[in-house]
């Protein structure tokens, strides 16, 4: 009983908090797709065919979907053995945001890192399109690539056909990798930076 009376006033602090903390926002269907793929890693293939991507063309892509919180999803890319790239997609407000988080080996971020958009499609479309933002424009002019600027990247899920596709397009550049869902992979390294 005193065990019981000492807890008293802790679950009703708990149970304050709880009422007091503003409701999560619903989980958007895109979300709601991205889910199922949490935890799990999936190998894909360029299916574009721009002279660019030889060099990817040639290695093992894998993506993992290693990182699932509400509203951030966290999806490293491995090209070959190369750990330095992950697609950080967050939901700030309304919208969805993607973010290209690039590492050195040692994890210390490339110059060239953390540029995306905003998407310009609702948080409900399984197809989401980010521009990019102003601030990229800006990374992309300092870097000398001014060409970037028209980037227009893309993540879409579908389901029922189980891919994952991952787009970069710009006038007189397209790259489309499609990853095969139904067939998860043993989970590669830790990207660099992380956690191992």
């Amino acid at each position: 009983m005193l065990f019981r009376l000492a807890l008293a006033p802790a679950f009703a602090l708990a149970v304050t908090a709880c009422a007091s903390a503003p409701a999560a926002p619903p989980m958007s269907a895109f979300e709601a797709a991205l889910q199922p793929l949490c935890g799990q890693a999936f190998e894909g293939r360029i299916v574009t065919t721009d002279s660019q991507d030889d060099l990817w063309r040639a290695e093992r892509l894998v993506m993992h979907v290693r990182g699932c919180e509400p509203g951030l999803v966290e999806i490293p890319l491995h090209v070959g053995e190369d750990r330095s790239r992950t697609w950080v997609l967050m939901q700030v407000g309304a919208a969805w945001e993607l973010r290209h988080d690039h590492r050195h080996e040692d994890g210390a971020p490339d110059t060239l890192t953390l540029y995306g958009g905003f998407a310009a499609t609702p948080p409900e479309a399984l197809r989401q399109e980010f521009p990019a933002d102003e601030a990229t424009k800006a990374l992309f002019d300092a870097e000398g690539i001014a060409v970037s600027k028209a980037n227009v990247w893309a993540v879409e899920i579908d389901p029922p056909a189980n891919i994952f596709a991952y787009e970069l397009k710009r006038p007189e550049r397209f790259l489309r990798v499609e990853f095969d869902t139904a067939r998860p992979v043993a989970a590669p390294p830790a990207p660099w930076g992380w956690p191992q």
